[in-house]
C-alpha cells in the first residue's frame, strides 16, 4: 500500500475483514526535528518480540482529538498559572482547523470548561476565565481526562500541564498507569517543577507520548510546540498478528524501530488484549 497524505484522506483505510493492531509511531532525528519521507520497510513492529508484517502504512497529519488539561488548584496559584494559560493558548493556536480540543480543569474534580470542537475561539475564552480553585486529585482527573477524550475521532492525545502535586486521590500511581495503557491515548506531559514527576515520565513512556519539565514560561510554550508537531508528524502502522489467541486482559508488549542511524522512534509499549485495545476491524 503506498504512502498517502492523510491530511487529504480523512480518515486512513486499510484492508477489509481484517483484524489489525494500529500504532502509531513519531520518529525525531538526533536534534528533535521530526523524520519525514520514511517507508513501510524503514520499520520494524515486533509483538510479544516476535516480527510483524506491516499489512497497512500512512504517513501523513491525521486528524486530531485532544484533550487539554490545566491543572488549577491552590497549588497552583499565581505566576505557575498564568504561564499554563498562556501556554495553553500557544497550543490551540499552533493546531490545524480540522483539530478537535477540548479544555479540562483539573483540581478537587475534573470540569469539562470547553467541549471537544474545533471552535478555538471558545476553548482560549475558557481558558482565560481559568482560576485556581481546590486541591489537586490528579491521579484521578488522569484517568477521567483520558477517558473523556478516549471517545473522540482520529487520533486521540491528553495533554496535561500541572507542576506534578497529588492530593487525596483514590487512585494511585499504578492505577493510573495501568488505567491509561488500557486505552489507545497517547499522554503528553509538561511540568513546571525541576524534575519530571516518575508518573509523567512513565505515562509518556508507555502510551508514546513526550514528558517536559520546563523551566519558565517560554521553556513551557516551546514544549506545547513541539507537542503539536510531534503530533502532526506520525506514522500510522498496522499489522495482524498471525495465529495469535487475545485473551481478554492479556498484556502484548510492542516495539517499533526504524532503520535509520541516529533516529528515535516513540510508540506506545503496548496493549492490554480487552475491548479497550487498539484492534480495528477494517
Amino acid at each position: 500500500m503506498a504512502v498517502i497524505d492523510a491530511a487529504q484522506e480523512p480518515a486512513p483505510q486499510f484492508k477489509s475483514g481484517v483484524d489489525l493492531v494500529e500504532v502509531y509511531a513519531s520518529v525525531t532525528d538526533q536534534a528533535g526535528k521530526p523524520v519525514t519521507g520514511l517507508t513501510r520497510d524503514d520499520f520494524i513492529v515486533r509483538e510479544d518480540g516476535e516480527p510483524q508484517a506491516i499489512a497497512a502504512f500512512v504517513e501523513g497529519n491525521f486528524p486530531l482529538s485532544i484533550a487539554l488539561a490545566i491543572d488549577r488548584s491552590w497549588s497552583m496559584a499565581g505566576e505557575p498559572l498564568n504561564r499554563a494559560r498562556r501556554a495553553a493558548g500557544v497550543f490551540l493556536q499552533a493546531l490545524a482547523p480540522p483539530d478537535q480540543s477540548m479544555l479540562i480543569a483539573i483540581s478537587g474534580r475534573v470540569d469539562t470548561v470547553a467541549p471537544l470542537s474545533t471552535n478555538r475561539e471558545a476553548a482560549t475564552a475558557a481558558l482565560g476565565r481559568l482560576d485556581p480553585w481546590s486541591t489537586t486529585a490528579l491521579h484521578d482527573a488522569i484517568i477521567q481526562a483520558a477517558d473523556v477524550i478516549q471517545a473522540g475521532t482520529g487520533r486521540r492525545a491528553l495533554v496535561l500541564v500541572s507542576d506534578g502535586t497529588d492530593r487525596y486521590s483514590t487512585a494511585s500511581a499504578d492505577d493510573v498507569l495501568a488505567h491509561v495503557r488500557r486505552t489507545d491515548v497517547m499522554v503528553y506531559t509538561a511540568t513546571l517543577a525541576k524534575r519530571e514527576p516518575p508518573l509523567f515520565v512513565e505515562l509518556a513512556a508507555a502510551t508514546g507520548g513526550r514528558s517536559f519539565a520546563a523551566r519558565d514560561g517560554a521553556a513551557l510554550e516551546d514544549a506545547m510546540r513541539s507537542i503539536v508537531s510531534d503530533l502532526h508528524h506520525q506514522y500510522l502502522l498496522g499489522f495482524a498478528p498471525d495465529g495469535k489467541v487475545r485473551e481478554p486482559g492479556t498484556w502484548r508488549s510492542l516495539e517499533v524501530t526504524v532503520k535509520r542511524t541516529g533516529a528515535r522512534v516513540r510508540a506506545r509499549r503496548g496493549y492490554t488484549a480487552n475491548e479497550a485495545s487498539p484492534i480495528r476491524q477494517r
